[in-house]
C-alpha cells in the first residue's frame, strides 16, 4: 500500500469512527447535586440531582435547563446490573413521586431504580406553570362568557408570560424528553436499562427505543398511548368503547333494573336531546357573599363523567337524567375556583407538537356525526384552537411511525380504559413480537396495584419467560 492509500485509509477509519461517535444518541452531561425534592425513606441510599441538558438542541444558544432525578439503590449486594428508570404521563406530570413509592415494592430487591422528571414538569428548572389560563377559565364561569374562546384568551396570555421569563416553548416535546433521557443514560454510564411508562410516557419510552435500542434491555408501559397513535382522533370514540362494555356489564350484572335498565340507550338519548341547551345553578364563590348564576352545557356534564371513576358512573348517569346536576356541578366549580385545573404549559407544549400538528379535523367531525350525543365535547384539555396560538413546532415526523423491535416488553391495560384503550397494547404488540400483554378486567386507565408489581417482577426477572395468570379477573396473553 502506497503512502496515499495509507494516509486515506486512515482518515477514512478516522471518518467512520467520527460519524460512529456523532450517531451514538446520549451525551454525558453535567450534573448538580441537589437535595432530593421528595422525601425517600432514609434506609435506602439515594444520589438527587439535576441533569444539566440544552433547553433547544436546533438552537446553538448555549442555553441550559435543569432536570432532577432521584436514584434509588438497592440494598441487595448481588442486585442486578440493569436498573428500571421510570418517567411519568399526563403529559406534563411529575415522576419523582414515584421514587418514594419504589422503596415499598419488591422491585427495589433486584435492582436500582431511577425516577427521572421530564422537562417543563413540576420539580424541573423551568417549570412550565402559570395562573393565565386558570383565571380565564374562572372568567368565563363567573361572567358566563363562551369558553372556548376564553380558553384561547387564557392560552394566549400564558404564552406571553411564559416567553417573558425567556422560556422557549420550541424546546418542550418528546423528541427533546427522548435526548434527555439518552442524556442521563449516558450521564450514568448505564450500558443496560428497563424502561417503566405510564399513558404518555408509555409512547416516550417507546420513542427512547426507537432512537437507540442499544441500551434497553426491556420495557414495561401501563396503559402506554403509543407515538403512533393519533389520540385527538381516537380519544372520544375511546371513551364512548369504555362507556359501551360498562354498559353491558351493568345490564347483565345489575339487579336494579328499574334504575339502570337500557341505561346505554337512555344516555345516549338524553346526551343527544340536550343538545346545546344551557344550565344555571346559583353558586357562591368562597370568600366571597354575592350569588353567581352560573351556566354550563352538555360539555360539562360530559366532562363530568369522563373524570368519574368507572364504578360510579352509571348512578352518576342517571342521577344527570333526572336533572339532578347541581352537587355534581357544584363539585366541579368547587374545584375551578379553589385549584388549578387548567392544563400545564408542558402539556400544552407536548400535545400541539407531537399530536395536534399532526391530526386531522375532519376526522375528529366524522366522529361526531357519527356520535351525535358527544359532538362538540373536547375530552382533551389541549385541542386544535389553543395550538393555533401556542405555536410551537412538532416534532420529527419518524417520531410518529411505528416500527419494529424484538426487545422484550410487557403491556397492560384496563379492560374500560377510556383515554388509551387496549387495542393500542395489541397495535405495540404487532410490531414488537416478543412482547406480551396484560388485560385487566373492570379496571380502566393505569391498572397499578400489587398485581402488576409482581408481574413485572415476575417480567424483569426473566422478560423472554412467558407472564401467567391466576386470577380470571387478569388475562394474560
Amino acid at each position: 500500500m502506497n503512502r496515499y492509500s495509507m494516509r486515506a485509509s486512515l482518515f477514512l477509519v478516522f471518518l467512520l469512527s467520527v460519524m460512529h461517535a456523532q450517531g451514538q444518541p446520549g451525551v454525558v452531561r453535567t450534573l448538580e447535586p441537589c437535595a432530593c425534592p421528595v422525601p425517600i425513606d432514609s434506609s435506602f441510599h439515594t444520589r438527587c440531582a439535576y441533569l444539566i441538558v440544552p433547553e433547544n438542541r436546533k438552537k446553538k444558544n448555549g442555553k441550559t435547563i435543569k432536570l432532577p432525578f432521584i436514584l434509588v439503590e438497592s440494598k441487595n449486594p448481588n442486585k442486578k446490573k440493569d436498573p428500571l428508570l421510570f418517567t411519568g404521563g399526563g403529559p406534563g406530570g411529575s415522576s419523582l413521586g414515584w421514587a418514594r413509592g419504589v422503596t415499598h415494592s419488591s422491585i427495589i430487591n433486584d435492582r436500582d431504580c431511577i425516577a427521572f422528571e421530564q422537562r417543563g414538569t413540576y420539580f424541573a428548572l423551568p417549570r412550565l406553570s402559570g395562573t393565565e389560563l386558570d383565571d380565564a377559565i374562572r372568567e368565563s364561569y363567573r361572567k358566563n362568557l363562551n369558553k372556548d374562546s376564553m380558553m384561547v384568551v387564557g392560552t394566549k396570555r400564558y404564552k406571553k408570560a411564559l416567553e417573558a421569563k425567556g422560556i422557549d416553548l420550541a424546546g418542550y416535546n418528546t423528541d427533546e424528553t427522548v435526548s434527555d433521557i439518552h442524556d442521563l443514560l449516558a450521564t450514568l454510564r448505564v450500558d443496560s436499562v428497563n424502561l417503566a411508562g405510564i399513558s404518555y410516557s408509555g409512547g416516550l419510552m417507546l420513542a427512547v427505543l426507537q432512537k437507540d435500542p442499544s441500551r434497553i434491555r426491556s420495557l414495561v408501559l401501563d396503559s402506554p398511548l403509543p407515538t403512533f397513535v393519533p389520540i385527538d382522533e381516537d380519544e372520544p370514540a375511546n371513551f364512548n368503547e369504555s362507556l359501551t362494555i360498562l354498559f353491558g356489564h351493568v345490564e347483565k350484572d345489575s339487579t336494579n333494573k328499574a334504575l339502570y335498565g337500557n341505561l346505554k340507550e337512555r344516555f345516549q338519548h338524553y346526551f343527544s336531546s340536550i343538545g346545546e341547551k344551557t344550565f344555571s345553578i346559583p353558586y357562591v364563590e368562597k370568600g366571597t357573599t354575592d350569588t353567581l348564576h352560573i351556566q354550563y352545557t352538555r360539555r360539562d356534564l360530559l366532562a363530568i363523567l369522563v373524570n368519574t371513576p368507572m364504578k360510579h358512573i352509571p348512578y352518576t348517569i342517571t342521577e344527570m337524567i333526572k336533572g339532578n346536576h347541581y352537587p355534581y356541578i357544584k363539585r366541579v366549580l368547587d374545584d375551578i375556583f379553589e385549584h388549578s385545573t387548567a392544563p400545564s404549559g408542558m402539556r400544552i407544549s407536548v400535545y400541539c407538537a407531537d399530536q395536534t400538528a399532526y391530526h386531522s379535523e375532519k376526522v375528529l367531525q366524522q366522529f361526531y356525526e357519527a356520535y351525535p350525543y358527544l359532538k362538540g365535547y373536547h375530552i382533551n384539555d389541549v385541542y386544535k384552537e389553543l395550538c393555533d396560538c401556542w405555536q410551537v413546532p412538532p416534532i420529527k415526523p419518524e417520531t410518529k411511525q411505528p416500527f419494529y423491535s424484538n426487545k422484550p416488553a410487557l403491556l397492560a391495560d384496563g379492560e374500560l380504559d377510556n383515554a388509551c384503550r387496549p387495542l393500542y397494547i395489541d397495535q405495540i404488540h404487532h410490531y414488537m413480537p416478543n412482547s406480551q400483554r396484560l388485560l385487566f378486567i373492570n379496571k380502566a386507565h393505569g391498572v397499578g396495584g400489587q398485581d402488576m408489581s409482581r408481574f413485572m417482577q415476575l417480567f424483569l426477572d426473566n422478560p423472554y419467560r412467558k407472564i401467567e395468570s391466576t386470577k380470571k379477573e387478569i388475562i394474560a396473553y
